[in-house]
């Protein structure tokens, strides 16, 4: 998620070539206005570093699928095209790119047949990744029976939007959204990790959001470093005793949380070596010609 640049500083493929900002390549009549056939995802590539570009496309394709889509390309077609995107831009350049594949036609069901990609790469900084503020949702997360979960599905986002909005009349940066059980899911559009006594708790991935790409990272470069990681229910009191608690998402990567509801927060040390382990993975993603 996040800011997909403006005119000007976007490219997109479609049918075949890329062209400047944002083409008209939809109508009223097509599915994906009318019913919602869309999925994307969101890709980083900062300074020529893309990390885990690969697993960004697959996803794509993945989602695609679940919405009952026919992608009409796979995953490394899609990345090939991401990095030809890519160069471009000036080397130094940070980019969001964003694959999405949508129907045109179907009643109600999308028709496979009609399905299309296109793909924007677009200047996109990153955010300093300084402390945000939080607090708790009136709003959840719905069930995996209650919505295309699996997929990152443009259909979840006005959930999103809402409980972001209403965080943001309170004051605050971000919701903590729960699930359906009553457990922490996450926070608007970042998956959600804390730290007590040393050792990382995050929301087990139990269909009700987003198993993020970064998250699965940052778990993987903690645990290899040492950290345990516990992957569990966590209920919301237990986020207001934590030493830290931590966001993590392809936009912005790793970033603290400062304050949740009246509570202040440091940035504490894990999740300073979780953001330097980071970004020292992300330099083995460098493409080489």
């Amino acid at each position: 998620m996040g800011h997909h640049g403006t005119v000007g500083n976007a490219i997109t493929w479609i049918d075949g070539g890329w062209v400047d900002g944002n083409p008209p390549i939809l109508g009223p009549l097509h599915h994906a206005v009318w019913l919602a056939s869309v999925v994307f995802d969101g890709a980083r590539a900062v300074r020529g570093m893309a990390p885990d570009l690969d697993r960004h496309c697959a996803r794509v394709v993945r989602s695609a699928e679940i919405l009952g889509l026919a992608p009409t390309l796979g995953a490394e077609p899609i990345a090939e095209l991401a990095w030809d995107g890519i160069a471009r831009f000036p080397g130094d350049a940070e980019l969001y790119i964003k694959p999405l594949f949508y129907a045109e036609s179907g009643l109600v069901i999308p028709d496979p047949d009609s399905t299309r990609f296109a793909m924007t790469v677009a200047v996109s900084p990153l955010p300093d990744p300084g402390g945000f503020s939080a607090c708790r949702s009136s709003f959840r997360r719905p069930a995996r029976d209650m919505a295309p979960t699996d997929a990152k599905a443009a259909c979840l986002y006005p959930n999103v939007a809402r409980a972001v909005a209403e965080a943001r009349s309170k004051g605050f940066d971000q919701p903590i959204v729960l699930d359906p059980s009553g457990n922490v899911a996450e926070f608007g559009y970042m998956n959600l990790m804390m730290a007590i006594d040393g050792v990382v708790h995050t929301p087990a991935a139990n269909g009700t959001f987003l198993n993020g790409i970064t998250r699965q990272r940052v778990i993987a470069l903690l645990r290899d470093d040492g950290i345990e990681v516990v992957e569990r229910a966590i209920g919301f009191s237990e986020l207001l005793a934590a030493d830290e608690v931590f966001a993590t998402g392809n936009y912005a990567k790793v970033t603290p949380c400062a304050r949740i509801d009246g509570r202040e927060l440091a940035e504490g040390p894990i999740a300073r070596r979780a953001r330097d382990l980071y970004w020292d993975f992300a330099a083995t993603a460098v493409r080489t010609p």
